[in-house]
């Protein structure tokens, strides 16, 4: 008498060896990637400590503008504006003939921030994407002059200037600054990253020369940059004291020479100098509230990329 084994269903587990072992698969993103971070009551802590300690400069220029001398020296000087602002901004427009300084500062300023963007632009154009015998020997040259304290050159600039007869105008003050070693720097540094050589050979192909290049396709991939450029040359040759207080005279001032005279005096009238330094800031705010927008994007474009 045959036995018969009873009948298994078949094993349907495959084994590792037929299919081979594959290697666990990484994960692309981290737990929690991706997710919006609320900031917590520390970090609004120290956004409002930063945000107070940046605006109380200009608030306590507001309230020493509109009080009087009396006021302002106080042994517990005052943290409420008074009424005296208009005039003392009266006072200090008549004393030191700030309406011919603030014309004689916008020209200047306007005239340094526009031919700085053009010239350092098309340095930092030739610097980054052009090939010519000593470009290293040159960079290396004009970043050297960056090391250069600006003092050492005050007497030949100036003998240079009485030479010329630009003694005592504006000129003495535009022509010097028309173009700036760390604006060529900066330019180049930007458009080393953001303007690939595919956009300068496609031009070519097409027919450009590099004027046509430098306008139609470096102006507009460096836009960013210029902002951020314009905005820091503007407010250096806004604010700049040294060099116009030795080559003009007082008769033809720029601003913050004119700000100069009214603390000049020998017990100098502490609420005039702050509306005359309130006058001189307002300019300044109405133009990053205007280009505010450009500056910021110029500035994160440069900290993320795509």
């Amino acid at each position: 008498m045959t036995t018969t084994s009873p009948i298994t269903a078949p094993d349907r587990r495959v084994s590792k060896a037929a299919v081979g072992d594959e290697p666990p698969r990484r994960r692309r993103f981290k737990p929690g990637a991706g997710r919006q971070h609320h900031a917590g009551p520390f970090a609004y802590f120290a956004l409002v400590v930063v945000g107070l300690g940046s605006i109380f400069p200009l608030y306590w220029t507001l309230v020493a503008a509109s009080r009087t001398q009396d006021e302002v020296l106080d042994t517990t000087p005052p943290l409420i504006p008074g009424g005296n602002l208009f005039n003392n901004l009266e006072a200090a427009w008549e004393q030191a003939n700030l309406g011919k300084a603030i014309v004689n500062t916008v020209i200047v300023s306007s005239s340094i921030t526009v031919a700085t963007l053009f010239f350092c632009t098309l340095a930092g154009y030739a610097f980054a994407k052009m090939r010519f015998k000593g470009r290293g020997a040159l960079m290396t040259a004009v970043i050297a002059t960056l090391t250069i304290p600006p003092q050492l050159s005050v007497v030949p600039l100036f003998m240079m200037m009485s030479d010329i007869g630009w003694g005592g105008q504006l000129e003495s003050v535009i022509f010097p600054t028309l173009v700036s070693a760390f604006g060529v720097f900066f330019m180049r540094q930007y458009l080393l990253e953001a303007l690939p050589y595919e956009l300068i050979e496609a031009g070519r192909m097409d027919g450009a020369n590099n004027l046509r290049i430098v306008w139609s396709i470096v102006l507009p991939v460096a836009r960013p940059a210029m902002m951020v450029l314009g905005m820091l040359t503007f407010v250096q040759s806004w604010n700049d004291f040294f060099w116009p207080y030795l080559a003009l005279n007082q008769q033809n001032p720029t601003l913050q020479v004119a700000l100069g005279q009214l603390s000049a005096s020998y017990v100098p009238d502490q609420s005039i100098v702050m509306a005359g330094a309130l006058i001189s800031t307002l300019p300044l705010l109405v133009v990053f509230v205007i280009f505010g927008k450009q500056i910021v994007g110029g500035i994160m474009s440069g900290a993320v990329k795509g």
